[in-house]
């Protein structure tokens, strides 16, 4: 028997049908891949609008830092909390916070780093071992022809870097500084060209690698226990005191003031690379920064944070 169908019914009917391709498609689309996340087509320089580059004031200590790693001084206590860190290339929300301070006063530039890592994991000792294999946290700090990287892991590894952009490195004589002379055979130097951006307008720079910060002192606190899976971690700290007269080479051809003074304005760059990601449909790209990249370099000082000092103390 033949039973003609409703009109509502054949309705419902229709529409179900034209409702199966759609959410199949949703259902099997093909997820974005690492990379394509990572390296988004079509990106300008710069990658982000200037309006969208986080700011942040750095006040002056006024009482001593002894470097423990757990920033529990009274002038870390009334420091200013940085914006939670958000994804390099995004700009959105992590799954873990993260946060950092800063203080300075006429020896050092203090940086502290405030970790949420519910499994805290590092397995790199050696120094300048590949740490950013590890779940690391990074520093650049911008000088106007060269910038400075540091890594940290939890167990307080250390990889470092200083980069100079090559079109300045002759026009400034930096050669005629032993330890970045490219010359010597004994420096070790290579041409580097950015991570995911590679047609940077300032062109190429010399990677000078085995390069250490005078005087650079840090230390990291561990709120919980490293390498162990069993139980929860709270996360970690590290806290870093950075010399001004360990800044000689890097700000080599500056103007700036060293010690800044009050309002100078420094562009420095603030980070965390983990080896596991937020699952879909989070776009995670595995890197999360104070100020977002647009994509997946942290070697673009145009993008980096806008750090401006005062001379106010705080901590009293």
């Amino acid at each position: 028997m033949h039973v003609r169908p409703q009109p509502m019914l054949a309705l419902a009917a229709l529409l179900s049908a034209m409702a199966i391709p759609a959410l199949s498609a949703c259902l099997f689309a093909e997820e974005p891949t690492l990379s394509e996340i990572r390296h988004p087509k079509g990106v300008a320089f710069p990658p982000v609008q200037e309006t969208d580059i986080t700011e942040y004031k750095a006040y002056r200590t006024a009482g001593p830092i002894s470097l423990d790693g757990q920033l529990n001084e009274p002038s870390w206590q009334a420091a200013t909390h940085s914006a939670p860190f958000v994804d390099l290339v995004s700009g959105k929300p992590t799954m873990h916070n993260t946060q950092i301070k800063i203080l300075w006063d006429d020896e050092y530039l203090y940086v502290g780093f405030q970790i949420e890592e519910p499994k805290v994991r590092a397995k790199f000792l050696k120094r300048d071992a590949p740490i950013w294999q590890d779940n690391d946290i990074e520093l650049f700090v911008a000088f106007d022809h060269t910038y400075y990287e540091l890594e940290v892991n939890a167990h307080g590894t250390l990889y470092e870097g200083l980069f100079i952009w090559q079109n300045d490195y002759d026009k400034l004589g930096f050669e005629k500084l032993p330890e970045v002379d490219i010359r010597d055979p004994k420096i070790k130097h290579q041409a580097f060209n950015g991570v995911g951006y590679t047609q940077h307008p300032r062109g190429k720079r010399w990677a000078f690698l085995a390069w250490d910060f005078p005087g650079l002192r840090s230390k990291v606190h561990i709120n919980g226990t490293l390498n162990r899976d069993s139980d929860t971690d709270r996360g970690w700290t590290v806290e870093l005191a950075l010399p001004w007269s360990g800044m000689k080479i890097p700000a080599h051809g500056d103007s700036r003031a060293i010690p800044p003074q009050e309002g100078d304005l420094w562009r420095m760059d603030f980070s965390r690379f983990n080896q596991y990601r937020q699952p879909s449909p989070a776009r995670d790209s595995g890197g999360w920064a104070l100020s977002h990249h647009g994509i997946w370099d942290s070697h673009i000082p145009e993008v980096f944070a806008k750090v401006t000092f005062s001379e106010t103390n705080v901590g009293n």
